[in-house]
């Protein structure tokens, strides 16, 4: 996936709450590729332009496990907070 069509998947499935922009996301996707967690490409998008597609390592899977599950932890003692006010 290019970077422009991951900037609207996550506005999509974030019902719209979450807007990237580019400022941020390419910044991001090039730690991403540095750490090793993702990797670019050079294709050809369907309206024929050249982009950089990404996809995730095995790397940047368990990566992203160990992130999940931290923030399941954080959200849940957040919660609990929450729920003591």
């Amino acid at each position: 996936m290019h970077g422009y069509a991951i900037m609207n998947a996550i506005h999509g499935a974030s019902a719209e709450a979450l807007k990237l922009e580019q400022g941020s996301l390419y910044p991001a996707l090039h730690r991403m590729e540095e750490a090793g967690w993702i990797e670019g490409e050079w294709v050809e998008s369907e309206a024929g332009k050249r982009v950089r597609g990404y996809a995730v390592t095995k790397k940047g899977k368990k990566a992203l496990e160990e992130a999940e599950d931290k923030w399941a932890r954080v959200s849940l003692a957040v919660n609990r907070v929450l729920e003591g006010v």
